[in-house]
This record gives structure tokens, sequence and C-alpha cells, in this order.
């Protein structure tokens, strides 16, 4: 392997960075330009289907059959148009990636002769295999069927690969006996529930709105390493981060590598996803270095939230295949060296009025802060009361290497919404009777002058806060880089809606008691202020302090992802979900088991891999540098200088005896403890299992590999070290 360690990094010696061609001198000229869009549809669809289409959409009402057909031959027309030959339901199964099964335009008709055919039928419902996806046990090995279903809301788009055209149809993936089998269904019922929660409360502020949109806006972090680098270590191949590696001299303590100059070759890479995602319609709009060495982050505008999320399974697909043809490999987990920061994907959630109003934005006048604080309260509340389901949905065996670390944010859920707006809710805790004028320009004394004229960007960021008001929207950092946003943004919709229901419920109940409405607004929002008080935090996340103080609130701090998993089968849970009827129990207690399963399976991955390479490759290699240096004592003594010159060498000769003893004596004792998880029946405690039997004796084997890297000649070396993966450009 030391061979193929230094081939590589000959190779990466001689990159080059490659030349990008823009496919139009503005973004804006060829974006949405491979997406059947509005002004797609309109130019191929006769125009009264046309409406229906953009109805059905606009309500949320089933697409009648003759319209899918209009749909379906203006798709088919527009992507041969393009160059397409096959089609395929796109879809997002609890695999975590996206899936997808083509199928060709091409048909013969009745008499025999091959005509190019796509029917509404085909649109609006194709058949995969289902027990061939994670289910949790929904669907048996022999009742393999399932349904992907069409989602109009989310528009198709043509993806080309190796010269070849397909046209994706973005879709849902539900059991045969209805069951939701992927992320996007539950996704889109919360988005649903999200909307007519709102809705109801916006009511009591402008009577003119009639929708509400729930928008996102998603920063991608991500590695960059040259593929041949990749190519030589079989950890990062098999499980996505390293198991080994000593910290380089030179990390990221200089800070140098943020906001710096992009690398020639990272930034031709940049430069060529972009050109794709703009085609793709995706709105990429930020990028730069991130904080460690060979990090990067990219960033699009604003979107409707289940478009959003579609994007960002799409992007990460996007980068995986532009950075192969600039001889890179994207490394998406959230933490891929130890030392230095991980990834994260930070979701910048809010909720829209159709009347152009952001309900998470300050407003100007007193009436339109009213309103901003119900909608902030209400979430700050809902935060509070299922803090360890929302710490759920973002938990897996890749992020729990990142969360609490010094650069993330805790496994502790907490609200930072800087010293102005905390000022405001403590003001607001405090005052307990309202003199009120009416109109619009309501007087409300709140111990201070009146509800302040909050600005935008009042505060400083809180980067150390999982989820952080930032002056018109929410910021959920603990989602992990790998991560499908639709778990976390499932939860948060519907925690969010079911307290504005609650919230709803009762201000109308103090209305019918003969309370002004502004004061029965007032009132419950002061409630919810000293009720969710322990939630919201303003200081230093990472610090043992705020540990401390956390437990002394009494809020969870779950380290590990099969104990954070527990909170979907709690009665809480399951309750909410089905009140609103967003999984029902046998769904969560099946995501449940997938998730444990999932986490297993990628521990139980990395044990065998750390096995392998230090039984097979690490051991063997350390041995023989200590025979080298056996025969060099011996020379010594040979030569009659068998003194203090050999100590230091018999010195080294020991340590490394000793830390191939640790290494031994470890693994076995790893592929023991994975031996006996392995009779356990049990989802959960196969899964603690491993998290506390088969994880720990990782650390142990890791350092002493670790201190054999420093003490083996480089060249004997076999795995390419982290000062090469880091800084080979």
């Amino acid at each position: 392997m030391a061979i193929l360690r230094f081939k590589a990094l000959e190779l990466v010696n001689q990159r080059r960075p490659f030349t990008v061609e823009p496919a139009a001198a503005r973004r804006s000229d060829s974006f949405g330009q491979n997406v059947f869009n509005l002004e797609a549809m309109r130019a191929t669809m006769p125009g009264d289907y046309f409406k229906k289409l953009q109805a059905a959409i606009k309500q949320g009402a089933t697409v009648e059959r003759n319209v899918a057909d209009a749909v379906a031959s203006a798709m088919k027309t527009w992507a041969m148009a393009k160059g397409a030959t096959h089609y395929t339901h796109w879809f997002q199964p609890l695999t975590g990636a996206t899936a997808e099964k083509h199928d060709s335009f091409f048909d013969l008709n009745s008499d025999g002769r091959p005509i190019e055919n796509f029917k509404g039928s085909a649109l609006v419902q194709q058949e995969p295999d289902a027990s061939s996806f994670p289910n949790g046990g929904i669907r048996n090995t022999f009742e393999a069927r399932g349904y992907t279903a069409w989602d109009p809301t989310s528009p198709a788009f043509i993806i080309e690969t190796v010269g070849a055209k397909t046209l994706c149809i973005p879709t849902i993936f539900v059991a045969y006996t209805g069951e939701a089998l992927d992320y996007k269904a539950p996704l889109l019922k919360s988005l649903a529930l999200l909307e007519k929660s709102a809705l109801d409360v916006c009511q009591y502020f402008d009577k003119d709105v009639s929708r509400v949109n729930t928008t996102l806006g998603i920063e991608q972090e991500y590695f960059l390493v040259d593929k041949a680098l990749y190519d030589a270590r079989p950890d990062l191949v098999m499980t996505g981060r390293t198991l080994f590696g000593h910290t380089p001299a030179k990390g990221q303590q200089l800070d140098d590598h943020y906001f710096g100059s992009i690398p020639a070759r990272v930034h031709g890479f940049m430069l060529e996803f972009e050109e794709e995602a703009n085609l793709l319609g995706i709105p990429l709009r930020t990028r730069h270095n991130e904080v460690a060495p060979n990090q990067f982050e990219c960033a699009p505008t604003f979107e409707d939230a289940n478009l959003a999320v579609d994007h960002n399974q799409l992007l990460m697909d996007v980068m995986d295949r532009v950075a192969e043809r600039h001889n890179f490999k994207v490394l998406l987990h959230e933490k891929p060296f130890a030392g230095v920061n991980g990834s994260g994907k930070h979701n910048n959630w809010a909720m829209s009025t159709d009347t152009g109003v952001n309900l998470l934005a300050p407003g100007r006048r007193p009436k339109e802060n009213l309103q901003f604080l119900a909608f902030l309260i209400t979430t700050i509340k809902a935060v509070h009361r299922y803090a360890d389901l929302l710490r759920a949905s973002i938990a897996s065996a890749s992020n729990d290497h990142r969360l609490g670390a010094n650069e993330a944010p805790p496994a502790i859920m907490s609200v930072f919404l800087g010293s102005m707006l905390d000022g405001v809710l403590d003001e607001l805790e405090r005052t307990a009777k309202l003199p009120l004028d009416k109109g619009d320009n309501i007087y409300l004394k709140l111990g201070i002058d009146k509800i302040p004229a909050i600005l935008l960007d009042n505060t400083d960021r809180n980067r150390t806060s999982p989820f952080a008001f930032t002056g018109n929207k929410f910021e959920l950092r603990a989602v992990g880089s790998s991560a499908n946003c639709s778990s976390a943004m499932t939860v948060l919709n519907t925690i969010v809606a079911d307290q504005l229901i609650d919230f709803k419920e009762a201000v109308d109940a103090l209305i019918e008691q003969g309370k002004k409405k502004e004061v029965a607004i007032v009132e419950i929002l002061r409630e919810y202020v000293i009720s969710s008080k322990n939630i919201r935090f303003e200081g230093n996340g990472y610090s043992d302090e705020w540990k401390e103080e956390a437990a002394k609130r009494g809020l969870s701090n779950i380290a590990t992802t099969p104990q954070a998993l527990d909170a979907l089968v709690r009665d809480d849970a399951a309750d909410l979900f089905a009140r609103h009827g967003i999984f029902s129990e046998i769904e969560l207690h099946a995501r449940h088991e997938i998730l444990l399963e999932e986490y297993m399976k990628k521990i139980q991955i990395e044990s065998r891999v750390m096995g392998d390479l230090a039984i097979n490759h690490i051991i063997p290699t350390a041995l023989s540098y200590q025979t080298k240096l056996v025969n060099n004592v011996r020379g010594l003594r040979e030569l009659g200088l068998d003194d203090e010159h050999s100590q230091v060498t018999l010195e080294m000769i020991k340590a490394i005896s000793r830390h191939v003893a640790t290494i031994k004596t470890n693994a076995d004792a790893m592929t023991e403890s994975r031996k006996q998880a392995n009779k356990i029946g049990d989802a959960r405690e196969l899964a603690v299992a491993y998290c506390e039997e088969v994880k720990p004796k990782f650390d142990p084997i890791r350092r002493a590999v670790d201190k054999l890297e420093q003490m083996v000649a480089d060249e004997d070396w076999p795995l390419v070290k982290y000062r090469e993966l880091l800084f080979s450009r």
C-alpha cells in the first residue's frame, strides 16, 4: 500500500485545473434550461390544461387523469426535444440517497411498429420493488409491491450522464398498504399542516392572507480530496471517513483557509457543478472556503421547502459526478478527519405569506411586531416542548462524531435569540398588565415604551447554537452534511404547526371570555415565554459550564444516536404525529427500526474496516520496520557500539511492540464484542451494544496506530497521511 500511496501523490502533483466554459454569458440566461418549469409547461401544454394543473397544485388537489395525460404528452415532447430517451420516477427512499429506475420512451404499438410513448398513467404512478428498500418490517421480502407517485409541486428535470439524458420526475414512495417508505411524503404532509395552522393564526393580523409558504435555504459544507488519494485510503472508500491518521503539525489553527482564495483546481470544480446546478434550476448563490483545510461550502437562495430539499439531494449527486471529472472526491461525511472541523448542513427556515410578509421578520409597526412575536415565541415554545424529538431528527452514526465537538452545535437543543430579542421576551415575562389602544398603532406597555421597532440583523450570530434566530429566520445548524433534510424539516414543521394550533385555541378561548384579541394574544405569548425560558441560551454552547447549566434546566444532553432515537417511539411523539396524520404508529416504529439498523451497520462496517487495516496493513508495516531497527542494533553491537547510541533504538523497538500489542488486543476484543452483539435480536439492544461495546474499542486502536505513524519511516507507511489529504490540491 505504501507504493499505492506514493503513486497517488505523484498523480496529484501532475494535476492541472480544468477550464470550464459557461453555458451562457449570464447565469440568468441559462437558469432552469433543463427543468420542465412554468415556461416549459406553458410552451408545450394547451392553455386550459395548464391552468387546471396550476390550480390543482395551488389547491393541493388531485390532478385529473386527462390533465395528467396532457402533462405527460407535453413532458415527453419537451424532454425528447432536449435529447432524452428515457424517463424515471426520482424518489428518496429511507437509504438516505436518491433512487431511480429508468424506462425508455420507446415502445411497440399493437401492430408491432416502434413508437415513442409516455402516458399519464406512467407519469402518475410506477411500481418499484418496495421490499428491497429499508422498510422497518412493513414489507416482507416476498411482498415486493410499492408505488412511486408523482409530486406535481416539484418540477421534472433532465439529468445527463456520460452523454445519455434522462427525464427525472420527482415522486413520493409508499408501500402497497399505504405507509410512507420515503422522506418526501411525510415532508409534504407536514408542509400542508404548517400552512393551515399558520394561516389560521395570520387571520388575527391580516384577513387578506390566503396562503403561507414554508421557505428553506440549505447551506452545504463538504470536503474535497484528490481521487487518487481517496482511492489509496480504504477507510475513506468504505466508510466515508478516516479511521486512522495522526493530526498534522498544521491544521486549521491559523484560520488561514477560511474565506481564503479558492484553489484553482477547486475553483474549476465549483464553476462546473454550479453550471450544472444552474441548468437544473438550483439557485446557488454563495461559494467559499470553510474553516478546515480542503473544506468548502455552497449555499442557494431561499426556496419552497419541498423544492429546496429536492434540490439539495440533487446537488449532492451533481457535485459527486462533477468531482469525478476533476479527479476529486466529495466527502459529505460529517467528520471525515479527526482534529479539524466536520461538516454540517445549516437549514435556514422561515414562513412567508402570499401577501409578501416574512412571518419571522420584524416589522416597522407595533402590530407587525406583535405578529412577528407570535410566530417567534410559538416556535421557541415548540422547540422547548419537543426538543428530544428535534434531536432525534438529526441523529446518525456520522453526526455523532460532530455534535458536541468544539466546532458544531452540541447535542443539547437550545435556542439563541440575541441580546435584544432576549431582552424583549424577558420584559414580556415581567409585565402582567398591558394597556392597549385600538387601531393600527397598537400601544402595548411592556415595561418598555412600546413593542420596539425590532431591527433586522439586530444581533450577532451564535454558531454554537443548534437553533439560532438570525434576523428573519431560524437556522437549524445541527443537521449533518450527508443527511436528507426532510427528516429534520418534517419534525420542525410538525411541532411548530402543533404549537400554533394550541396557540390559536388558547387565544380563542380568552376572546370568548370577553378579552380583546390583542390582550389575549399577549397573555398567551407571555405564558409561552415563561414556560419555555429554559430552552433559551445566549452563551457558548461548547463550554462545559453550559452542559452543567443545561442539566440544571432539565434539558437533555443525548450524545449518541441509539438513545436519541428513543424519542421517536415515545407516547408523546406517537400522539403528535398520529393526531396530525404525519406518521402512523406503524410508520414511526418502522423508521425507528430502520435508523437503528443503519446505525448498527455503519459501526459494524467501520469496525470491520478498522480491524482489517490494523491487522493486515498496520501491524505488518510496524513489525517490518521494527525488524529494520533490530538489525540496526545488531549491527551496532557487531561494531562494538552497544552503548547509549543503541539504547534509543531499543526504546523504539519496545514502543513499537507495546503499540502492536495494544492494537492486536483491542482488535481481538472488538471482534469478540461484535460477535456477541450480533447474537442480539432486538434492534435497539443491538444498536446500543455496538454503541457501548464495539465502538469504544476504536479509540485505543486508533491512538496506537497514530503513534506508530509517527515512528515508522515515512517511506514505509501504507496510508495516505493527513498532511497529504488536507493540503494536496
